[in-house]
């Protein structure tokens, strides 16, 4: 975890803020994202000096895809992409036995007397190999061996792709489709306490139990794609490693560019199998992967009877934004809980160290212990592509890797000597360092010594600074690398006396980030109408308003009247000026504005309004006389940094036309010509150009009249108004021209 915090601070040079921040790491999530050599890391955060990790064979091929360990603990490794078989005796020493004539080894067993079987791919066949000669025992007619496993009866059963068999081959070569599944591919094998075959599949991630030809059990059915390791336990209880980014398709992907028209598929057919469930006989389908987990799966009931199973094989889209890989636990009793799963990392193994749980995953080749109470720690990194294999020896555990492939022997002590790497911090800004503090555990004789570089690319490169010389007071040393963007530090670890491992805990770096300006990215101005009591206060300010006096007579006796003054029509509420910006700070600082206008003619800006905090202001229309003006806001951070330090920006708006006066309007005497009217109106605006006429005739709809030029397009404009078929009588001609502004002027004229 990365926490942010705030502290209160002295005044810094121009250019920095004036908040001091800290990079903190102290918990395993911290320090898992970093990058260990010879360094563990303890499931509650510490890092320490990892067991030592030798390198013990080295053969010179990319992928260790699968690992057999004979009855006299040698070992066979089975490579990828040239296909060679290895011997690794327990010396260490690798011997090269065999050469496929196929790409891949992804499976390889040995059976009682030491005679070794490895299958190939992408041409599925099993080979036994003795006494240096290769033979071919088995031809499924499959793409893919993925699994090899013996029997207790010395019969093999063959895990195979693309059409998801398993097939059992007796000791005489005999062979039976034992079970299929339905899947493209089956991944995984195993015998449990029991004898009983466990078998898992992909892409929809199930595991079967069978107790017979044809007769399956699902056990579980996964959320992830791919089974890609099972650990059955003594006690009856099987761990499961599951994965999202699928061996299956990462490995048929590498030869679809040379697998000729016959490229990999991995989806199947629609199938039809015979399966054995205890129980009723009845019709049940093999479902794809559900979101809900874990599940909870009944016990066989005692009787078994035969059923008939129609699968669909669906293929799994893996979301990114969900777990990658998981172990799941199945107990006796067939429930099943999560014990682990990961949204970074895929898992390829699991292995048994006493009562915890050893595993492998892709990232720089992690080799992870499990404790009972499902809190993992990292033991050891390989620093290869992926961790595949993980393999119990009299001399410690092993593990196989990927690109490049090879064979590491974990030991029992530690290592003399290693270093952490922390995951780059990013400041958001160049920023300058503080001190760097920490706090260790130190037995005699052990030494822990940091040091830090910095940058401004996300990843280091040659761009950045050296590695510091070594800080080694742990209350706080000076950070001395340059300001920048970015920093890293790393520690060094040295075993002390009887080799006892110094332990880091917490990692805590202070440093104060440049104050960047705000952004002022624009200015609006719009016209909008008052509301609320500004509209209530216009529109009951006094007018210049005519008033008559109305007198009934009755007929009565007349009587002195006080006047009854005619009913006044309110004007729509007046307009105002609406000035509105949008600003940020990068900083996420708290911003204060003050706003400033200038006439289109004049030199000096006039403040308007200081210390706003608001984005916007509102103005009566009238304060400004009509004319262009310009309005520059200027944005400061003060608020939230010490005044030498505070930063600003401005933005001048573009020129602002304000018009509150309407055009002048009049109306010549109307020319009679018979039947027919002609009026000619004349209209003048000081400020913008006119946009619109239209004349009423007698109070009905008003019909608009064009420029006698042709276009309304200029501050005066002449139109000529012609009425035909005019009945006798008095009629009111009302005139209405608009100018851009939205103002409108009137006039009126009574012919007759």
């Amino acid at each position: 975890m990365i926490r942010r915090i705030v502290w209160l601070a002295l005044a810094a040079a121009v250019g920095f803020g004036s908040t001091t921040a800290t990079w903190e790491m102290n918990t395993y999530q911290d320090f898992l994202r970093g990058k260990f050599s010879n360094v563990s890391l303890a499931r509650d955060g510490q890092l320490s000096l990892a067991p030592k990790l030798d390198s013990v064979f080295a053969p010179d091929q990319p992928e260790i895809w699968s690992v057999a360990k004979a009855p006299d603990g040698t070992l066979y490794l089975g490579t990828g992409h040239r296909g060679r078989l290895y011997k690794l005796d327990a010396r260490g020493r690798g011997t090269l036995i065999w050469t496929a004539d196929q790409p891949e080894i992804f499976a390889v067993a040995v059976d009682s007397r030491g005679v070794v079987y490895a299958g190939t791919s992408p041409d599925g066949r099993v080979y036994r190999i003795e006494n240096g000669k290769a033979v071919e025992f088995f031809a499924p007619g499959a793409r893919y061996i993925w699994a090899l496993k013996f029997a207790p009866d010395g019969s093999l059963f063959v895990g195979t792709g693309d059409q998801g068999k398993i097939f059992q081959v007796s000791v005489s070569g005999k062979s039976q489709v034992y079970f299929e599944s339905g899947q493209s591919n089956i991944t995984a094998l195993a015998i449990d306490s029991e004898g009983r075959l466990l078998a898992g599949s992909e892409p929809n991630g199930i595991l079967y139990r069978l107790t017979g030809p044809k007769k399956a059990f699902v056990l579980y059915d996964a959320n992830l794609p791919e089974i890609r390791s099972i650990l059955p336990s003594s006690n009856g209880t099987i761990y499961v490693a599951a994965l999202g980014g699928s061996t299956a398709r990462r490995a048929g992907n590498l030869q679809s560019t040379g697998a000729g028209s016959g490229g990999t598929m991995l989806t199947a057919p629609t199938t039809t199998i015979t399966v054995t469930d205890s129980g009723a006989a009845a019709q049940a389908e093999l479902k794809p992967p559900k979101t809900e987990q874990p599940k909870t799966v009944q016990q066989q009931p005692a009787q078994a009877q035969t059923s008939t199973v129609s699968t669909v094989q669906t293929v799994t889209t893996v979301d990114a934004s969900v777990e990658k890989s998981a172990i799941y636990k199945i107990h006796a009793d067939n429930t099943v809980e999560t014990l682990w799963s990961s949204k970074e990392e895929n898992i390829y193994d699991l292995a048994a160290d006493g009562n915890r749980l050893m595993f492998g995953t892709d990232l720089q080749g992690r080799i992870y212990r499990l404790s009972a109470d499902r809190k993992p720690a990292l033991v050891a990194q390989t620093g290869e592509g992926e961790t595949m294999r993980l393999i119990e020896s009299e001399a410690g555990l092993l593990a196989a890797t990927g690109n490049m492939g090879k064979i590491y022997r974990l030991a029992n002590g530690s290592a003399a000597q290693g270093y952490y790497e922390a995951p780059v911090h990013d400041s958001n800004t160049v920023a300058r360092w503080g001190r760097l503090s920490w706090r260790a555990q130190m037995p005699p004789g052990s030494r822990v010594s940091f040091r830090t570089r910095s940058g401004n690319s996300a990843r280091p490169d040659n761009t950045w600074s050296d590695w510091s010389d070594p800080l080694i007071v742990a209350s706080g040393s000076p950070v001395k690398s340059p300001n920048a963007r970015y920093l890293q530090w790393r520690v060094e670890f040295q075993a002390g006396d009887a080799g006892a491992t110094p332990i880091v805990d917490s990692v805590s770096s202070a440093y104060l980030p440049q104050n960047t300006p705000p952004n002022v990215r624009s200015i609006s101005v719009s016209a909008q109408p008052k509301t609320g009591a500004q509209a209530t206060a216009a529109s009951t300010a006094p007018a210049n308003t005519a008033f008559s006096i109305t007198v009934t007579d009755t007929g009565d006796t007349p009587q002195t009247s006080t006047g009854t003054p005619s009913q006044t029509v309110a004007r729509a509420p007046q307009q105002q000026t609406q000035i509105s910006w949008q600003a940020d700070d990068p900083d996420g600082d708290r911003l204060v504005y003050t706003l400033y206008f200038r006439g289109e003619d004049e030199r000096e800006w006039k403040l308007l309004r200081a210390n706003l905090f608001e984005n916007s202001l509102a103005l009566d229309s009238d304060i400004l006389a009509d004319g262009r003006y310009y309005f520059r806001v200027v944005a400061s951070d003060r608020p939230s940094n010490a005044i030498e330090s505070a930063r600003e920006s401005e933005l001048v708006s573009a020129p602002v036309l304000i018009d509150n006066s309407p055009p002048v309007v009049r109306i010549a005497e109307p020319v009679r010509n018979g039947n027919s009217i002609e009026i000619t109106v004349d209209a003048v605006d000081q400020t913008s150009p006119l946009r619109r006429c239209e004349y009423s005739f007698d109070a009905t709809a008003w019909i608009p009249v064009e420029a006698a030029d042709g276009v309304t397009d200029s501050p005066s404009e002449t139109f000529k108004i012609r009425l035909e078929n005019v009945r006798p009588g008095e009629h009111l001609i009302v005139v209405r021209v608009y100018d851009s502004a939205g103002n409108a002027g009137l006039a009126k004229i009574v012919i007759r």
